[in-house]
């Protein structure tokens, strides 16, 4: 079964006057690279957060984003009017006398004069985060599996259309190789004496390195392989990126020795599917 590595998942809740929103989002990368970002209040819970989409996420670029938002008309902050004052004061001694409203504009930009309200996360709170989570996940892995079940359909028309070509490839072996011979008989009738044992040995050398009956064996296997990981086994974007190289390197021998055009425009052709196939497996997990 093919599982995207890109993915989206999003949910939300509400605790005691607070929204809290989830997003997750992913892309294709050859480990787990996870990049978290959280309000302080729940920094506390950042291991267990990362151990959970670790276990359930595996590979790819991931992104969570946690967000709070508060529902109450009062605001959650305070404001330390003492130090304000401080502020003032020190700012007049050094410029002078002016306005004091310039003077509070400049204070209130000064350190740990807001702050938010603090309090320890309580157990309840961390419970409706974590359910969020699970949710956002759940979410996010179903987005993985119908764009799993895209890649999948994409996949197995590529590795059916390398099936075709090298299918059409099979009414141009007999024709290669009786063109070669006729082109050495040609040859030969330029002169007057002919060793024939010479020609014969000549020809069966010919032929066995034209010959590729082995090249198309092992690419048939290596196709029928890759339809099999595809459709058995469960996180195998590495594996069937391995296959690909496979498929790869019996293409390019199959080129090397085919010396027929039409046999080098169905070359071509395989590895225009190859390369599609090896840009889609990427993205798989």
């Amino acid at each position: 079964m093919i599982l995207s590595m890109t993915g989206f998942g999003r949910s939300e809740g509400v605790f005691e006057g607070k929204k809290i929103t989830l997003d997750l989002k992913s892309l294709n990368s050859k480990s787990f690279d996870l990049n978290i970002k959280m309000p302080q209040r729940y920094k506390e819970k950042e291991f267990e957060v990362r151990k959970i989409l670790n276990d359930r996420l595996l590979r790819g670029k991931v992104d969570c984003y946690i967000n709070i938002e508060s529902l109450d008309d009062a605001a959650d902050v305070n404001l330390n009017q003492e130090l304000v004052h401080s502020y003032i004061s020190e700012l007049k001694k050094i410029a002078g006398d002016g306005p004091d409203f310039e003077y509070l504009k400049m204070a209130i930009r000064m350190p740990d004069v807001i702050s938010t309200k603090s309090e320890n996360l309580k157990e309840e709170e961390w419970q409706v985060l974590k359910d969020i989570l699970e949710d956002a996940v759940l979410k996010f892995e179903n987005f993985r599996q119908t764009e799993g079940e895209i890649l999948h359909a994409e996949l197995k028309r590529n590795i059916q259309n390398i099936e075709g070509y090298l299918a059409k490839v099979i009414p141009y072996e007999t024709i290669r190789l009786d063109a070669v011979k006729e082109k050495y008989r040609n040859t030969l009738k330029e002169f007057d004496q002919i060793d024939e044992t010479r020609f014969y040995q000549e020809m069966a050398y010919f032929t066995e390195k034209l010959d590729i009956a082995e090249e198309k064996v092992r690419l048939t296997q290596h196709l029928k392989y890759y339809l099999e990981v595809m459709q058995n086994e469960t996180f195998n974007g590495k594996k069937l990126g391995f296959i690909s190289q496979e498929i790869g390197r019996e293409i390019n021998t199959l080129g090397s020795k085919a010396n027929h055009a039409e046999i080098q425009k169905l070359v071509v052709m395989m590895k225009d599917d190859l390369e599609k196939i090896k840009e889609q497996t990427l993205n798989v997990l």
